[in-house]
């Protein structure tokens, strides 16, 4: 009779915190099994049709009273709706027993305006031309303005298939005042270069994140206007070889080399450009040949590139070996680029200064007569441009020490003797005395590698080997933990989690955060630890996390007890939402 009793008591229940919502708006759908035996819990597949599950959660009780024992399994479930109309909470199954359907409407939502009439978050999207030539530089710049603290925020980023785009700069902080309201913005930068000519539509940026507001947490999703770009081919007056759009294109060389230049030396000549608005892939190869008086020996050039908050600038830097051929004034060539003026929007070549030199003679006639028949000839062809580096031929040959007489060598007589047929008793010693010692070898090179290889895997350092308990007991080391979650104080909550699990689970059962969820088996808390790590490891300042809901989840773990909502206690600071 008594388990008769007990097993007519066993029930299963199902809740929502609320049956009317906004759209974008979360509920929470509570389950409570009043037996022990759940299986394997709930299944709440069905949910995913109308509803996005964000989070989930689960809770146990057990009473002792006269002998007998009772066991509460709690569910947490929370549900955002997909779209606006009437839906029906499915039953769900958990073991033996099915929960009640529950009925759930969803209203249109209203406009979120803060008391000024402002929007609590908005999305800005701008370009600095909307008619750029194919291959051009475009500035876009995307920028968030919130006057609320965003939660699981998610910024979008500008993207089309026909679009070459990367981050300009790091992102960048201001305030603004617009129409009485305070807003934090968030300017972010990009570069893109259209690959083909044409229309080009660049959707909205989007802004999705959780809300707090007077009925409750609730999900955004602000976007801004789209961005239409009408490229421009390259233009027919356009006459170079190469198309290569940029606003500047300057060019600096550097000669180096002695104070007295004579044939036969070695000089340095450095060529930089710099290309405002073009990535430095974009830039013709500088091709100098050889003449009848100077030789040129090119290096492979060298690509780089600096990003400004006014766009990127491409550079390439050649050196190459000048060895002069003849004595007298030379003249290297002068250095010429075609670029496209994209704001001037007309042709342009940048040049620059030529480089001169005065060559010496040779110090020694020989030397010269040496040269000249090197390179005077007229059949002689001239050296074609190199595509690599190539070690530069000196033509100046160092002054030919005199001679010495000839000394006659002494005559050595060897006398080689044949040895006598047979075998030689040495030689095959020698020979086991080395694969002796072969053999030796290898047994001590296998040894060795055996025992690194156990040593290895023996010696795993653990948390205690490098980084003490700092806490004399689990009691102190929970209170800092609780402490610093409550400041929201970013900084110490891995130190501090990592202190407190160790001396709740041991050294040898933790070594990161992620053995802290496993040995936890707390879905609530495993969500808020993920959490607490994207703010942590994210780009957003670490200001912006809030350490109450995971203060709330601890204490929860220790006591087994759950808290209160807090929902009613905030006081409202936007009253229209």
């Amino acid at each position: 009779m008594l388990f008769t009793a007990i097993a007519q008591g066993a029930e299963l229940t199902a809740a929502l915190d609320k049956d009317v919502i906004a759209e974008n708006e979360v509920v929470q759908l509570t389950l409570r099994a009043d037996y022990s035996d759940t299986g394997n819990g709930p299944d709440f597949s069905p949910l995913r049709r109308d509803f996005e599950i964000i989070s989930q959660s689960q809770n146990s009780q057990f009473s002792f009273n006269l002998g007998t024992n009772k066991a509460l399994n709690f569910w947490v479930v929370t549900l955002m709706p997909k779209a606006v109309g009437n839906f029906q909470i499915p039953s769900i199954k958990v073991g033996n027993y099915s929960s009640q359907p529950l009925s759930i409407k969803v209203n249109p939502a209203p406009q979120l305006l803060d008391e000024n009439g402002n929007a609590p978050v908005m999305v800005k999207f701008t370009t600095n031309t909307l008619s750029p030539y194919v291959q051009q530089q475009v500035l876009l710049t995307v920028e968030l303005y919130t006057s609320v603290a965003l939660q699981n925020a998610n910024l979008s980023a500008p993207n089309h298939p026909s679009l070459l785009i990367e981050r300009l700069t790091d992102d960048q902080q201001r305030y603004e005042t617009i129409n009485g309201t305070a807003y934090q913005v968030l300017q972010r930068d990009y570069i893109a270069f259209a690959q083909r000519s044409g229309k080009l539509e660049l959707i909205g940026q989007t802004i999705e994140a959780m809300v707090n507001t007077s009925n409750g947490r609730r999900r955004i999703n602000v976007k801004s206007a789209p961005i239409t770009l009408d490229v421009l081919p390259i233009p027919p007056t356009y006459s170079a070889d190469t198309w290569l759009p940029a606003e500047n294109v300057t060019i600096s060389t550097k000669l180096q080399g002695p104070d007295e230049i004579k044939v036969g030396d070695t000089l340095i000549w450095t060529i930089d450009v710099a290309a405002k608005g073009a990535l430095p892939e974009q830039q013709p190869i500088i091709d100098i040949i050889s003449t009848r008086d100077y030789k040129v020996y090119p290096s492979s050039p060298r690509f780089s590139s600096a990003k400004y908050g006014s766009g990127i600038v491409g550079k390439q830097t050649m050196q190459m070996e000048i060895v002069p051929t003849q004595s007298g004034a030379i003249t290297l060539p002068t250095i010429s680029i075609p670029y496209w003026d994209t704001k001037q929007r007309q042709f342009k070549i940048a040049t620059s200064n030529q480089e001169q030199i005065n060559v010496v003679g040779l110090a020694t006639s020989k030397d010269a007569d040496n040269l000249n028949n090197d390179s005077s000839s007229d059949s002689a062809p001239l050296l074609p441009p190199q595509t690599k580096s190539v070690a530069p031929i000196s033509l100046a040959k160092p002054k030919a020490a005199p001679t010495p007489e000839p000394t006659p060598e002494p005559t050595i007589a060897l006398t080689v003797e044949q040895p006598e047929p047979g075998t030689d008793w040495r030689t095959l010693g020698a020979l086991v005395l080395v694969l002796l010692g072969v053999a030796g070898l290898l047994v001590w090179w296998f040894k060795q590698r055996r025992s690194k290889a156990e040593k290895t895997d023996d010696e795993v350092p653990m948390l205690a080997d490098f980084a003490p308990l700092s806490s004399a007991s689990e009691t102190i080391a929970y209170q800092n933990l609780l402490s610093c979650c409550q400041q929201s104080d970013l900084s110490r909550l891995q130190g501090n989690l990592l202190e407190w699990a160790r001396h709740r689970w041991g050294d040898s059962h933790v070594r990161g955060l992620d053995d802290i969820k496993r040995l936890a088996n707390s879905p609530r808390l495993s969500q808020l630890l993920m959490e607490a790590e994207l703010v942590m490891y994210s780009e957003q300042a670490a200001s912006q996390w809030d350490g109450s809901p995971l203060a709330d989840a601890l204490q929860e773990y220790k006591t087994g007890v759950t808290k209160p909502s807090q929902a009613s206690q905030l006081k409202t600071l936007y009253p229209n939402f």
